[in-house]
């Protein structure tokens, strides 16, 4: 191998930042361990690997050095070796150029050994709030060395300071993408999406990448007309395209519903009989998925059975909320008596597992029509989770529900007082698509806003749910009084039956 001729006074520059202004910021995205330490190269002759000082290449550490990196925590569950690695540098405040198979102690061949580079550094580490809690509580290195969390929420107050700024992000990222600029409607329109994404008409959401991805979509639609801005008709377009992509299952469920192989009703009255909406989440799409809700009531000492949880489609909080029910029948109705009865409560047509409490309020309601023998509209869809003191308390997707039932009676024909019942704290996160907005202010199809349950069976029967007096009875030819009494049926029923022996 012939030598170079001075080569042993060359110098070799690791890092250089003779033109930086300020403390160094690097984002490594792929923190390998040659990447984030550095690496000694080999080269080739005559069959023999061969290095020298000049072939020693610095990491990301080294260019960050005195400053900051930023590293991906997810990263880290792909790369382990390298976290063991990095908090050793972090703890000795030092970098060690090595072999990652010397430093496991594969490698015993002699080679370079560069001196250590002192470190001074800031790491930040940015990931989901499930990645830090595994990290806090599976290494105990993990606390001592990342002492500072920042957690940034995925919306923000809706003001005029945010309004402004989120318009600023607007109008940057069209000047650094070349995309038209927005109209005042069209800014407005984004807002309006990002208040949808948020599910709260006073949050602004701050997922900005979906909100660029909406611009970016809409700005191919107007230059496709030849427009020099975008309108709020392209944003809207845009929306409803991104929508279109991604509900097939969507369609192929309402196409069932139509021809009669999902039975789902929106007019008449039926005993024990209600319509449920529980949503389903594809990731890239949530729509609301009708179902009906039946409940059958006999004698016996069974109480509630939650046919969903028998057989084990019923998830731990979907059964959680049919245990609350027992508890609200027994305090309202059985305080001076048992609560004697065999009810059995399904989601009917469901072949897969149902979790989340948001249908428990119509379940309640399917097993006080049972009890009353008082029929519930079958125009009113209902959601809303129930305690056991009778309080409607909010849910989930409550904008996904409502279109949901909306687009089935539309599509068997909007009737008079067709409907959704929703808790009133879900208020504050309602903002619906322009057809449903539409259609309410027509009165063509309503928004019930209640607190209690008893709220909720007066608007499904049309009969008054009834109080209850100082005498603790319920007044006659009311909802309460019809179950209070039906509860006592079966009490002295059950009674004479043990009595008898026939039991």
């Amino acid at each position: 191998m012939k030598e170079v001729p001075f080569k042993k006074y060359e110098v070799n520059v690791i890092v250089n930042n003779s033109i930086l202004k300020g403390a160094p910021v690097i984002i490594e995205q792929n923190p390998t361990y040659q990447n984030l330490f550095g690496r000694i190269e080999k080269e080739a002759q005559f069959g023999v690997l061969s290095t020298d000082f000049t072939m020693i290449r610095g990491g990301s550490l080294h260019k960050a050095n005195n400053g900051f990196i930023v590293i991906p925590v997810e990263e880290l569950f792909r790369n382990i070796f390298f976290w063991d690695s990095l908090k050793m540098s972090l703890r000795d405040k030092k970098i060690i150029i090595e072999e990652a198979g010397e430093r496991l102690g594969f490698i015993s061949t002699r080679g370079l050994k560069p001196e250590p580079i002192p470190l001074k550094i800031k790491v930040i580490l940015i990931g989901l709030p499930y990645q830090y809690s595994f990290l806090y509580n599976a290494d105990n290195d993990f606390k001592k060395l990342f002492k500072i969390k920042a957690d940034y929420d995925l919306s923000m107050d809706k003001n005029n300071s945010n309004i402004k700024k989120y318009t600023s992000f607007m109008c940057t990222l069209c000047k650094k993408e070349n995309l038209n600029h927005l109209k005042a409607s069209a800014a407005a329109r984004v807002i309006e999406y990002s208040l949808r994404l948020a599910e709260n008409k006073n949050k602004i959401s701050t997922r900005f990448a979906l909100i660029a991805d909406i611009i970016r979509e809409a700005n191919f639609y107007s230059k496709l007309e030849k427009q020099k801005y975008i309108d709020d008709i392209h944003i809207k377009k845009a929306i409803d395209e991104k929508y279109y992509r991604s509900n097939l299952i969507q369609e192929k469920i309402k196409d069932m519903i139509n021809d009669g192989t999902i039975l789902i009703d929106t007019e008449g009255s039926t005993i024990g009989q209600v319509n449920g909406l529980s949503v389903m989440d594809l990731g890239d799409i949530t729509f609301a998925k009708p179902s009906r809700v039946t409940a059958s009531m006999g004698l016996g000492k069974t109480g509630i059975i939650d046919i969903e949880r028998e057989t084990k489609l019923g998830g731990p909080i979907h059964s959680k909320g049919v245990m609350i029910l027992s508890g609200y029948l027994t305090e309202k109705y059985a305080t001076d008596g048992p609560l004697n009865l065999s009810a059995r409560i399904v989601f009917e047509q469901s072949y897969g597992g149902i979790e989340g409490d948001s249908a428990s309020s119509a379940e309640l309601y399917a097993m006080l029509s049972a009890l009353s023998e008082i029929p519930l509209s079958q125009k009113i869809a209902v959601t809303g989770s129930v305690n056991q003191k009778g309080e409607i308390q909010a849910i989930g997707g409550v904008n996904e529900k409502i279109e949901g039932f909306y687009e089935v009676c539309r599509e068997k024909g909007l009737k008079d007082k067709q409907g959704v019942i929703i808790p009133k704290s879900n208020i504050k996160n309602l903002m619906l698509k322009d057809e449903v907005i539409k259609a309410v202010k027509d009165k063509k199809f309503h928004i019930y806003a209640i607190k209690n349950v008893d709220e909720g069976i007066e608007i499904l029967t049309g009969v008054k749910a009834g109080k209850k007096s100082a005498s603790g009875k319920f007044s006659k030819n009311t909802i309460n009084y019809r179950v209070s009494q039906r509860i006592k049926e079966f009490a002295s029923k059950l009674n004479k039956l043990y009595k008898s022996g026939e039991i």
